[in-house]
């Protein structure tokens, strides 16, 4: 099936306002206080809103688009004892207090609106120019990425998405939500232990989801991922008779995009990412990095949420900048001390100063590195590569 051009990004859409809610008078308020304290009990779930520009920089990560992996998972008000020993068990009710069938109808509803086009159509960033004045930028910083002739699971980390097996693939990358490099790589290693070695699926799903959470709570949200993991071996099994997903290569990228997003647990970006790594498609899959980088380059709506950002992004930038620029903007917002999360803008960023009008609505407008940054052939400095390179000694090396 061919790919719908990005001239569809162009169409118009549909905007709504939301309602506004006069409110009540004083009276009014404490009359519906005291009714609810007589009532019933307050509410203890806490609601959030996605909002990008109050961040917390003590989070690792924080994947939106996730849909059973909560920040805080909410509490049961009863537990059967026998529900995390059967591998076939699935909770009829998610974390996030929907059925799992209204999140997968919610999640393909989505992706088949903006699976062609952008949710912003009139927001014209980043340009095809733009995109590959970033690349040039941070390959000049971090050196270039390229996809490699061949997938190989990786053995010193989890990764995300790179295996050349859809279904170890997509567990890696479940493993990585939520968390840093470093858990993620605990937990796929404690699981490989656990189970006598990797991709061991009959033995996981076996051994039911006490098991399966015990070998990985040191990667974070142990109870909610095993479900997840254990939902997906029991659908793929089910499915085509084997512990599989490796059909997918033969599917194309909506396919295999509709079909990773209807597992419960699985998002945008978690698909995205199998696509990108394993499937060796041109996906640009979205994480915390990418989401917050791309903000501060004026490159989506500020109210985008990381779902949206991945469906405009995903139209916007050009196919053969996708896998490197997605690989640079992680690994520059690991070790930037302007672009991770918390930083300050110390004027002091090559990539940031290239797009230093964005505040002004004209993201990029500016495409000249400035001058200080420059040398005689309009290249990025010595200096100014060291900087980040000097930060980036002790990081781990994306892959």
């Amino acid at each position: 099936m061919s790919r719908v051009t990005r001239a569809s990004a162009r169409q118009a859409a549909a905007t709504s306002t939301p309602k506004v809610t006069s409110p009540l008078s004083s009276q009014a308020r404490r009359a519906n206080i005291k009714a609810e304290s007589t009532d019933e009990k307050p509410s203890k779930r806490k609601t959030t809103t996605k909002s990008p520009t109050k961040s917390s920089s003590k989070r690792i990560k924080t994947e939106d688009d996730d849909d059973a992996l909560p920040a805080t998972p909410a509490k049961r008000v009863k537990k059967d004892p026998s529900e995390d020993d059967s591998p076939a068990a699935k909770p009829k009710v998610s974390p996030s207090g929907a059925s799992p069938n209204t999140l997968q109808a919610k999640k393909l509803k989505a992706f088949d609106q903006f699976s062609a086009k952008s949710p912003f159509p009139d927001f014209a960033h980043p340009t095809a120019e733009e995109a590959k004045l970033a690349h040039r930028i941070l390959t000049s910083l971090h050196g270039a990425r390229t996809r490699p002739d061949t997938v190989k699971a990786p053995t010193s980390r989890a990764g995300c998405g790179d295996s050349p097996s859809v279904l170890d693939a997509l567990v890696r990358t479940i493993l990585s939500q939520n968390t840093s490099d470093a858990n993620s790589t605990r937990a796929k290693r404690s699981m490989d232990a656990v189970y006598g070695g990797s991709d061991e699926w009959a033995a996981i799903a076996a051994g039911g989801a006490s098991k399966l959470q015990e070998a990985i709570k040191c990667g974070g949200l142990a109870a909610v991922k095993s479900k997840v993991i254990l939902g997906i071996l029991e659908q793929a099994k089910a499915r085509y008779g084997a512990y599989s997903l490796d059909h997918m290569f033969d599917k194309t990228d909506e396919e295999a995009m509709r079909e990773l997003i209807g597992f419960q647990g699985v998002g945008p970006k978690t698909a995205s990412c199998v696509l990108l790594f394993c499937l060796r498609r041109e996906s640009f899959a979205v994480d915390t990095h990418v989401w917050r980088i791309t903000g501060l380059l004026g490159w989506r709506p500020k109210t985008a949420s990381r779902d949206e950002t991945y469906a405009h992004l995903d139209v916007r930038i050009p196919d053969e900048d996708k896998y490197g620029l997605h690989i640079l903007l992680v690994k520059h917002g690991k070790v930037c001390d302007e672009c991770k999360a918390g930083g300050k803008n110390l004027g002091k960023c090559a990539l940031r100063k290239a797009f230093r009008d964005k505040a002004k609505g004209v993201a990029g407008a500016s495409p000249e590195l400035p001058d200080e940054d420059e040398d005689e052939n309009g290249d990025v400095k010595e200096e100014t590569k060291d900087k980040v390179k000097e930060e980036a000694k002790d990081e781990d090396e994306e892959s």
